[in-house]
């Protein structure tokens, strides 16, 4: 099953510096070949069910082996059945409204 997902991993007791942290979970990602988009406040996950949540395990034991004894995430997870759509198509259906104007959306 596909699945697009948006992960937030706050490493605590780490200090305030977390990009290592950050960057760290990235690889992880990357190394696993999911499709990745890093936003300011967490990354966008595209690819099967399997892969992304045993990805997200991954991070998490490589930001633990960097010395942070806690960790809070969020996982937000989208999931259709009716479609395949990816990352790109999700932006594109609102960027598309926001390009017809003032009577967008109605």
């Amino acid at each position: 099953m596909k699945v697009i997902v948006d992960l937030c991993v706050v490493p605590i007791g780490v200090g305030v510096h977390l990009a290592p942290y950050i960057a760290a979970c990235e690889t992880v990602l990357t190394d696993a070949g999911l499709k990745i988009q890093l936003h300011p406040n967490g990354t966008a996950i595209e690819g099967e069910w399997g892969p992304v949540f045993a990805a997200i395990e991954a991070c998490h034991q490589a930001v633990h082996a960097m010395g942070a004894p806690r960790i809070y995430t969020t996982v937000k997870a989208n999931i259709r059945t009716d479609r395949d759509q990816t990352l790109e198509d999700k932006v594109a259906s609102v960027e598309a409204l926001l390009q017809q104007g003032p009577e967008r959306g109605q």
